[in-house]
């Protein structure tokens, strides 16, 4: 796994990389395919040691497929878990998770799926160049607020294979109804409140975004979550069928916004299966 700094709109931003298990590449090479690809030479990478408890050895030589996973949260509060990303690099994919500007010693200001949505187009943009990856299969994960990142990224980036929402925001007016807690900082970073600008809301909307998806979207949500309520997911659910995309839903019944060890590794093994299938 590596802990790097690339560009996104001229900022230096951090991210992760982290290659299928089994597989390492020296910090130069990474370090070079930064510099081609965004033309600056101390763009920082740094080798992270995981502690991954799998049997599997064998790797073989290809074009990978990858999962971008947004992180939900803000600033300090759900940064990127590399617990997870552990688990998913099991999986046979290569895993980039973009910290977000602002977060981790980046520049600029995270403003919660404004202008930070570039960081996941940038993260896209830079892996579809290199040579081990398979352009055609990369795809897009949102957790929690990270779904408002995902949904835009996957519309921008006409070519993203799959779009992948878990426990996620559909509707950010309705978070700001339901999260009395919430409402400050939405205030502070989005610039005001939903009366004020309801249309800024409605751009960190993924419901708002339906019709514009044209990749397969998967939706994984616990009925009992009180973060993110659970008719988020299904309402996201029910507006892309009316639309006739391509969604399927996993519901985690009696299950909250952070699923138990078995549950949670049940999950990730059934996005995977469901990445892996071939698009039609």
């Amino acid at each position: 796994m590596y802990h790097l700094t690339y560009l996104s709109d001229g900022l230096r931003v951090k991210g992760y990389l982290c290659l299928p298990y089994g597989w390492r590449l020296p910090i130069s090479a990474v370090q070079e395919w930064l510099q081609s690809h965004y033309r600056v030479k101390d763009l920082q990478v740094t080798e992270l040691a995981c502690p991954i408890h799998v049997t599997r050895t064998e790797v073989p030589e290809g074009k990978w497929p990858v999962l971008i996973y947004c992180r939900g949260g803000i600033g300090r509060v759900g940064q990127v878990k590399t617990t997870w990303l552990e688990d998913f690099s099991v999986h046979g994919h290569i895993i980039f998770a973009p910290s977000y500007r602002g977060t981790e010693g980046g520049e600029g200001r995270d403003q919660f799926g404004g202008s930070d949505i570039e960081d996941v187009c940038s993260a896209y943009q830079f892996l579809a160049g290199l040579p081990f990856v398979d352009e055609r299969r990369i795809s897009v994960m949102g957790f929690s607020r990270g779904s408002i990142n995902a949904t835009t990224a996957a519309v921008r980036m006409k070519q993203m294979y799959k779009l992948v929402l878990w426990g996620g925001v559909s509707d950010l007016a309705q978070t700001y109804e339901e999260r009395i807690d919430l409402r400050r900082m939405l205030k502070r970073v989005i610039g005001g409140s939903t009366g004020k600008i309801p249309e800024a809301y409605d751009m960190r909307s993924p419901i708002t975004y339906v019709y514009d998806i044209h990749c397969p979207v998967l939706i994984m949500h616990g009925t009992e979550d009180i973060q993110v309520d659970y008719s988020h997911g299904a309402g996201m659910f029910r507006r892309l069928q009316e639309a006739g995309k391509d969604v399927t839903f996993h519901t985690f019944q009696g299950y909250g916004h952070h699923l138990p060890p078995a549950v949670h590794a049940m999950a990730i093994q059934n996005m995977f299966a469901w990445l892996q299938k071939p698009v039609p």
